[in-house]
């Protein structure tokens, strides 16, 4: 399976299966703000614990779901590190993506699986079907709130997060050498 790894949803696999995140920290961020003013340093860090926990064990349940079904497991690159420099941190920060490739990792190992790791490069603008980028793709960050578009070469309609997933998962067989759905 490709996994396609995003802000709006968190993991989008190649099948069109989407994972959507809880956003823990954004669920209780108004809360930890008013006890972090009132100087209720124990319960500031009780409350970081169970947010913490919870999305441990949700991304746990997720990648061991994900290896037990699928052999090969393909995940783009994603610049979490770059990302977290920008307006978007918290969100960043707050699903999790560096943890759960980590856990991706360790599992596909204990059972047997395969893990890749494959360039994101143009994954969402190539088109899953004819492997070509069309003019019309989308393309920079005035193209991110384009959701859905149709292939100018071949007529495709794609979502835009399956068809970077499918693209993803394309290039983990071509990384490892198998031939290519």
């Amino acid at each position: 399976v490709g996994l396609d790894l995003g802000l709006k949803t968190f993991a989008v696999e190649s099948t069109g299966k989407k994972h959507d995140t809880s956003r823990w920290y954004r669920r209780v961020e108004a809360r930890l703000g008013k006890l972090q003013q009132a100087k209720k340093k124990r319960q500031v860090k009780t409350l970081h614990a169970k947010i913490k926990n919870r999305r441990q064990d949700e991304l746990h349940k997720l990648s061991d779901q994900l290896i037990k079904e699928n052999g090969l497991v393909a995940v783009g690159d994603v610049g979490g590190e770059k990302l977290c420099k920008t307006k978007m941190a918290k969100s960043v920060l707050d699903a999790g993506w560096a943890s759960f490739r980590t856990m991706l990792e360790y599992k596909a190992i204990r059972r047997r699986g395969v893990y890749v790791v494959v360039k994101e490069h143009n994954t969402t603008r190539t088109c899953s079907c004819c492997r070509k980028i069309p003019d019309n793709a989308p393309r920079g960050v005035k193209g991110l709130g384009i959701r859905e578009w149709v292939c100018s070469l071949c007529g495709a309609v794609h979502d835009r997060d399956v068809n970077a997933a499918m693209n993803i998962l394309h290039l983990g067989h071509q990384m490892l050498g198998d031939e290519v759905p």
